[in-house]
């Protein structure tokens, strides 16, 4: 028997009917819905998100972070950063993003450069990643103007003939005029013509100059120590337990020196740090891995080699490339080489390959240049290039 509904109509055929019918209205939004854009997320949001994702971030220009803990509202040294926040009258910087400006953008998006961008809301595009060991954004892809305004969005077109980073030393026109467009060998030739002609200090000045370079940005009675990261009196300097010594990041027994004038007294890789840290540290290699160093928050250690905290692990890198360039045995020192290996004879340290990787990873910051423009002009009259120009130590060793 069948049953039938309304006007004749069997069950089957209103069934059938249902079903397209529901199949049409389930199928329609797909057809006709229209697309979404992404919106930007807010800065307290990113700083809850360091996940290494990408991301853009809306929030308003607040200064330049030139240390983990210190952002700077006016006298900008470069446009290497920024911070943001979800208030334009935000001071606090754990409620601020430091993102960090790749070379293509600075020249727009700098606060050096560009001190008007104070106060702007703009968006901006990277990995949420910790920058200065802070909650931030690196490997910067993009920066927009959020209120509308028509500052550039993509980075500006450069002459490829241009070295990378040429434009944002400036010292290319004039100190490393003649190693601009070389690569491999006759960069690290030319460089070493560069800078090899320095004062040279006694190791008693060393003392007095390293108060200077290391100072601590926001308290000028204090220095900083390289691997703690603790900053501690200018003067408990000595070599007590909870003092600060002289640093050689390349080991004396390392590179066949003495702290006569010379190698073992260049401030490009002396450092304050820790008496005891230091000993630790002895004369290893540098590498990653091994057991915690105590008192030494991220450090680790082994047998042969040596980690530092990671906001410091593109300093120790390019302090040990500045020394490999520097001493090449035409002045009476060691030929002094970067090793590919941990564990080498004296006159190398290594390893290269992490060092690479760590100049790669840990940008110059704000510390790191006064530290160079202090020794260049105050001290010994030569630059770290690879302070200027981190992109060289590839151009050289890959």
């Amino acid at each position: 028997m069948t049953l039938h509904l309304g006007k004749g109509r069997s069950l089957a055929a209103a069934l059938v009917s249902t079903l397209v019918l529901t199949l049409s209205v389930v199928a329609l939004p797909a057809l006709t819905a229209p697309a979404q854009a992404a919106t930007p997320i807010t800065v307290s949001q990113a700083i809850g998100q360091q996940t290494g994702a990408s991301q853009t971030v809306r929030g308003y220009v607040v200064g330049q972070p030139t240390a983990t803990s210190t952002v700077v509202r006016s006298g900008f040294p470069n446009d290497y950063a920024l911070a943001i926040a979800d208030s334009a009258s935000q001071t606090g910087t754990s409620s601020m993003l430091y993102v960090q400006i790749p070379s293509a953008f600075r020249a727009q998006w700098g606060l050096r450069s560009n001190p008007s961008l104070m106060g702007r809301r703009i968006d901006v595009t990277g990995a949420l990643a910790a920058y200065f060991s802070h909650p931030g954004m690196t490997g910067t892809s993009a920066f927009a103007d959020a209120g509308g305004g028509t500052t550039p969005t993509d980075p500006p077109t450069t002459d490829p003939t241009t070295p990378p980073g040429g434009a944002d030393s400036p010292w290319d026109d004039t100190y490393y005029a003649p190693a601009i467009g070389k690569t491999g060998s006759a960069l690290k030739s030319s460089l070493h013509e560069i800078i090899d002609d320095n004062t040279r200090l006694s190791y008693d000045q060393v003392w007095t100059a390293l108060k200077d370079t290391d100072q601590d940005p926001s308290n000028t009675a204090n220095v900083i120590e390289l691997y703690t990261g603790r900053s501690i009196s200018k003067n408990s300097n000595g070599g007590g337990t909870g003092q600060w010594n002289r640093e050689h990041v390349w080991a004396q027994s390392r590179g066949g020196f003495s702290t006569s004038a010379g190698p073992g007294t260049d401030l490009h890789h002396l450092r304050a740090e820790d008496v005891t840290v230091n000993s630790t540290r002895g004369n290893k290699d540098f590498d990653n891995g091994g057991s915690a160093v105590s008192s030494c928050s991220g450090c680790y250690t082994d047998s042969d080699s040596f980690e530092p905290r990671a906001a410091v692990k593109g300093d120790v890198a390019r302090m040990l490339l500045y020394m490999a360039v520097r001493y090449n045995g035409d002045d009476g020192f060691n030929d002094l080489e970067m090793s590919s290996t941990v564990g080498s004879s004296s006159s190398q340290i290594g390893d290269l390959e992490t060092l690479l990787a760590w100049n790669a990873a840990d940008p110059v910051d704000a510390f790191e240049m006064r530290r160079n423009d202090r020794i260049h002009a105050q001290w010994q009259g030569n630059r770290n290039p690879f302070i200027d120009h981190p992109e060289w130590a590839n151009a050289i060793w890959n």
